[in-house]
Order: C-alpha cells, then sequence, then structure tokens
C-alpha cells in the first residue's frame, strides 16, 4: 500500500532547479507546499529566467502552473540574481529582490549544485 499523497507525488517530479542556459538574470527561491489535509511536505525550488523584468514576473508564472490541479500552493522566499557562465562551468548567485527580499542564496546554491554536479557554484548577499 502507498501511503504518498498526491501532492507528494506532484512534488517529486518538479524539478528542484531550472535556469537560463547561460547570463546574467533574477531568481526566485520559491516553497512548494501540499494543500492535501494532514500532508506538510513540502520543497523549495530555483526558477531564474532572463525574459524576467520582474521577480514576481518569475514568481507568477511558475505559481500559477503549479497550482493548477489544486494540490499545491507555492510561496516566494526571497529572489536574487545567478550569473550563469556555462563555458566555465560556474554559476554564482547574489543580490536581493526588492519586492521578495533576499533568498537564502546557501538554499539556491544547494539546489544548483544538485542539478549542476560539475559547475563551481558560489554566492554572496553583496550586490542587487
Amino acid at each position: 500500500m502507498c501511503s504518498q499523497t498526491r501532492a507528494a507525488a506532484l512534488m517529486a517530479n518538479i524539478p528542484r532547479a531550472d535556469i537560463d542556459p547561460s547570463g546574467v538574470f533574477k531568481y526566485v527561491l520559491i516553497r512548494v507546499h501540499s494543500r492535501e489535509k494532514g500532508d506538510n511536505s513540502e520543497i523549495d525550488i530555483v526558477r531564474g529566467y532572463g525574459w524576467a523584468e520582474f521577480h514576481a514576473d518569475i514568481y507568477d508564472k511558475v505559481s500559477e502552473e503549479l497550482e493548477k490541479g489544486g494540490q499545491l500552493d507555492c510561496e516566494c522566499i526571497g529572489g536574487g540574481r545567478i550569473q550563469h557562465d556555462p563555458q566555465d562551468k560556474k554559476i554564482h548567485v547574489y543580490g536581493y529582490s526588492i519586492g521578495f527580499g533576499r533568498a537564502n542564496h546557501a538554499v539556491t546554491t544547494e539546489q544548483l549544485k544538485a542539478q549542476y554536479p560539475d559547475y563551481e557554484v558560489t554566492w554572496d548577499n553583496e550586490g542587487y
């Protein structure tokens, strides 16, 4: 008998990090929660894209997609910027979001290291 909830099964299939293949761009750290009664599972995901003028643009698009089925709820827990250099295999996380505040860059870098194991992933709280 499987005790995993539908929400937990959905969360298991959500990529922990999805960022543009290169460049400097805004990112948000999103906490995804189960809406199912008795299920307090949650995951943190990183999303960063160059098309976004504001951090909220990323959050709005991602949360709308994830919340569609009614099993998941999203909360933005901060933002910043990412510098992604695929040629040198380096990712640097820094800065903050005016609207959402500074994300916990240590959490962000752990998600990115899992997605990009052969990269040097660093962070600091400097810059905007």
